[in-house]
Order: structure tokens, then sequence, then C-alpha cells
């Protein structure tokens, strides 16, 4: 006899062994390794408040180093650490998204198996850079979104609320989660259209707070309102350390001013870089980017910034599965599976960014995961029923394959990574 399933637990367990395989061998390399070359130095500014320092991107990301490098120190555990808890908590929210939208372990399971062998996730989860910390609040606000959509009365406004938080707090790691925010109010509109469309209603009971399948007891007007100004105040409220810095510290008159100073610093003109690649060339895995290929701790050592080939290329196959599923069954979960990648891909087409690399695409790279284990579970069924679990037992080989220059091991030699250059744009 089964017992009832207990999700908490399971997403805890996962989280618990995430941590535990991105925590191994984090302090190698010890020296800086790519952007930390920008943010560790921002970190340490911000820890001693003595003045602003990468003014491109908000404080929360580098807050969060500040804080490792506060409780481990000045060195690469301390770097790192908060690090290694974002991409943790990243797998184990892969996790709740699927339970919420299933309700069932296999397909939450499996989803979080494929974050957790996605290479990106594990190598961002190994980097003091700002993106980890994008994610994960990317990820759990758009979980508390489902869980609050599936509220019952009375429970809705104080998840409606968590979620505005989080979005806050996602956009004030990196900006990139902006669209995400309008996407999650353009996603709140759409059910609630397709809510009075199913039941035959008026289409202005869809911003009425009663008889509401989804987000029950929820106005549409009050809500977008209160979800825009709690994610704003949760933004500003991350840079309250710059109010104290000893050189040019920030206030209430110059705090709007100064986003109009990131906003320049993020949309200047950059000069040619080696790594750079266009945003249509992400899901191919055309130029993926060495983040780290030198000596260092007594050997050579590389980390590749690229995604597990078996599970970026089979999402994209599972993204069109589930939009080909939505479109014979019209089960929503797989256009929102679908919808996730489309959504956070279709960003980087429309984002005004003079120089593109192949880590911006870390969050639709995540999305993927989702959308395969949607996938897997609707055309899962007969002769297919155990394909999932033979697609993870492929990425986890070639995980195995790629795992020394993902994780820095000790390298034969110079020329040692020419043997996983499969094509000749990768070296």
């Amino acid at each position: 006899m089964h017992g009832r399933p207990r999700p908490f637990l399971v997403a805890i367990l996962i989280g618990l062994a995430a941590e535990a395989l991105f925590l191994w061998g984090v302090t190698i390399p010890s020296k800086i390794v790519f952007d930390e070359i920008h943010y560790v130095p921002a970190a340490r500014a911000l820890l001693a408040l003595s003045g602003p320092v990468n003014t491109e991107h908000p404080l929360l990301a580098k807050e969060f180093i500040a804080a490792g490098i506060a409780l481990f120190g000045d060195n690469a555990l301390g770097w790192r650490f908060f690090s290694t808890i974002a991409g943790a908590a990243t797998v184990s929210g892969v996790f709740a998204i699927l339970w919420l939208l299933y309700g069932r372990m296999r397909p939450a399971v499996m989803g979080a198996v494929f974050a957790l062998l996605n290479f990106t996730i594990y190598i961002e989860a190994r980097i003091a850079m700002i993106d980890p910390f994008l994610a994960v609040f990317t990820v759990w606000a758009i979980a508390a979104m489902l869980w609050a959509m599936r509220a019952p009365p009375g429970k809705v406004w104080p998840r409606w609320i968590v979620a505005a938080i989080l979005f806050g707090l996602a956009v004030a790691a990196k900006w990139a989660a902006v669209p995400y925010v309008a996407w999650a109010g353009i996603g709140f509109l759409v059910v609630r259209w397709r809510d009075a469309t199913r039941a035959k209603r008026l289409l202005a009971t869809m911003w009425s707070d009663r008889d509401q399948p989804h987000w029950p007891g929820l106005a549409a007007f009050p809500a977008l309102l209160v979800f825009g100004l709690v994610s704003i105040a949760a933004y500003f409220l991350t840079f309250a350390p710059a109010f104290f810095y000893h050189d040019q510290p920030l206030t209430l008159a110059g705090l709007l001013p100064f986003q109009m100073t990131m906003y320049a610093e993020q949309t200047q003109v950059l000069p040619h870089h080696t790594y750079q690649s266009a945003w249509w060339t992400w899901p191919l895995i055309i130029r993926p980017i060495w983040y780290f290929y030198e000596p260092s701790d007594g050997a050579m050592r590389g980390i590749l910034m690229i995604g597990n080939p078996v599970i970026m290329w089979g999402g994209l196959v599972a993204v069109l599965a589930c939009f080909w599923g939505w479109l014979r069954a019209r089960d929503p979960r797989l256009l929102f599976a679908a919808g996730l990648w489309m959504a956070s891909y279709l960003i980087w087409a429309i984002i005004p960014k003079s120089l593109g690399f192949y880590y911006y695409y870390y969050l639709p790279s995540i999305f993927l995961c989702i959308a395969l284990a949607a996938a897997f579970d609707h055309f899962g069924e007969g002769r297919f029923k155990h394909w999932d679990e033979s697609f993870a037992v492929l990425a986890f080989g070639i995980a195995v394959y790629f795992f020394p220059i993902l994780s820095a091991a000790a390298l034969p030699g110079e020329q040692a990574f020419m043997h996983w250059m499969w094509f000749s744009t990768w070296p």
C-alpha cells in the first residue's frame, strides 16, 4: 500500500543532493573565474560599504556573494557558496513547478533530474556570477504563481504576494527578469480569459473576484496593481546598503536617476568579444564559452559553459512535441511548458544588447527540462512508457563524459580540451 506523496520532503532531498554535488570541489579553481572579475570586487565593496562598483547591475546578487565572503572569508568558498545554494534551489524549483502542474511524482522528479544533468545549472552554481540568483528567484516566482493559482479561497492573497516579492527579487538580481514580470501578468489574464470562455460567461467576468476556478477571490485590477507595487517595492528595498556607502552614497532623490544610469550602461555598444554569439545560435550550442582554461592548483584545468547536448537538443524536440500535443489534446499544461521556453527565449531576440553570450541562454535551458518532463509524461504510454528513464540515462552518460571540463578537474596537458571539441566552433 502506497502512502500519500510528500512533495515537500522530496523537493528538500533533491535540493540537498544537488547542493552536495555543487559544493564538491567548488573551491577549485582557487582563483577568479570569468565574470567573477566583475562581481567579486563589487561584493567586496558592498561588504566594506566603500562605494558603488559594477553599477551596470542591481545589488541583490552581489549582496549574496558578499554574504558568502562574510561567512567563509574572501576565498573561493566565500565567493561561490551562495551560488551553490541558488543552483540547488533552482533544481528543487523545477520539481515544484512540475508538481504544481501535474500533482504526480514522476514528471516532477524527472524534470528535476533533467535539470541536474543539463550542465548549465551545475556550472552556474559553482561560479560567483549574478545569473544563479536571477534563475532561482525567477523559477520560484513561477512556482509561487502556480501555487497561488491553485490556492483555496482565503489563501490566495498571501501566495500572490509571495510571487510578487520573488519576481521583484529576480529583477533585483538582474534586469533580464523584467520581461518575466510582464509575462506573469499576461499569463494571469490569459487564464482568466480562458476560464470565462470555457464557462461561457461574459468576458467582463474575468475581472471579477467571484466564481473564479483559478486565483479564487482575486479581482484582476487590484491583484495586478498589488502585484506591481509589491514587486517594485521588493526590488527597491535591495538597494538599502547603497544608502550607507562611504563614497557617493545613494539618496532617495538619486534612486530613480540611478536606474537610468544602469540602463545606459546596459545598452551601451560594446567592442567585439572572442566568445560573443547571436541569440539564434544558442539552442544549437554553436558557440559555448570557456569560463576558464589555464593552469591552476597544480594542473591544467578548464570550465566550459555548455549545455548537455542530449537535453539541449532533445529539449527542442520536446518543446515542439508539447505544442503539438496541446494542439491535439488542448492540455494547457503542455502549452505552459512549451510557452515557458518560447517566452524566455524570445526575450533575447528583443532585448537591446550589443553583444550576446551563450550563458544568456541559462533560463531557457532550465525551461527545456520542464518541456522534456511534460512531453515524456504526455506521450509516454505503451512502448514509450520508460523513454524518460532511457533519456535520463543517456544524458547522465554524456554528463560523465563532459564532467572533467565542467568541474575544473585536472587535465593531462594544454591540448587536452580537444578531446571534447565536437565542432570547429567549440574551441
